[in-house]
């Protein structure tokens, strides 16, 4: 398995996701603000997370991507392999000696870097974040749909309306 910088920011996408998706769908432009990431690279990843069913997508006004699964059901090793491209395969036996004389070896590695990454879920990199102190600001709810009209407010003058109680009033002062 690869481990890229595209790797690091779709896990650190993803954190940034589940800190916020209870506050509704969330933004790629936010994520892309927040964590100094390129906008059309985000939307890149997020392609392939929600064609691997690790985000959800929501259109329109006040849409984003949610969490397709929980997170304790994501693992690090899921994301990754999700924005990845996948490693090419080993060639034949008959290839085999012009392989790699230690391919055992990377092997083995790459085994045991797969086995920590599928033990290490979404939910534990979220309550770590959290125990860190990291701030979740509350942004307002957008104005969706037909809102209340706003009530209107009673304007009193105390000038007269027209020429002829303006003409009274002076009269009357006079």
């Amino acid at each position: 398995m690869r481990l890229s910088t595209k790797g690091r920011f779709a896990v650190t996408a993803m954190i940034d996701v589940a800190l916020r998706e209870k506050l509704g769908p969330v933004p790629l432009s936010d994520i892309a603000a927040r964590q100094q990431i390129s906008l059309s690279y985000l939307e890149q990843m997020f392609s392939k997370l929600r064609q691997e069913g690790l985000v959800n997508s929501t259109r329109g006004p006040g849409g984003g991507y949610t969490l397709g699964q929980r997170t304790d059901a994501i693992t690090v090793a899921d994301i990754i392999a999700a924005v990845e491209d996948a490693p090419p395969k080993l060639q034949a036996a008959a290839d085999a000696a012009s392989a790699d004389m230690a391919q055992d070896l990377w092997d083995a590695m790459n085994a045991k870097v797969f086995d920590f990454m599928q033990s290490v879920t979404l939910r534990s990199l979220v309550l770590e974040q959290l125990a860190k102190g990291v701030k979740i600001e509350q942004k307002p709810a957008p104005n969706r749909g037909v809102f209340k009209k706003p009530a209107s407010q009673v304007f009193r003058t105390n000038a007269p309306n027209s020429v002829f109680a303006l003409g009274q009033t002076i009269l009357a002062r006079g």
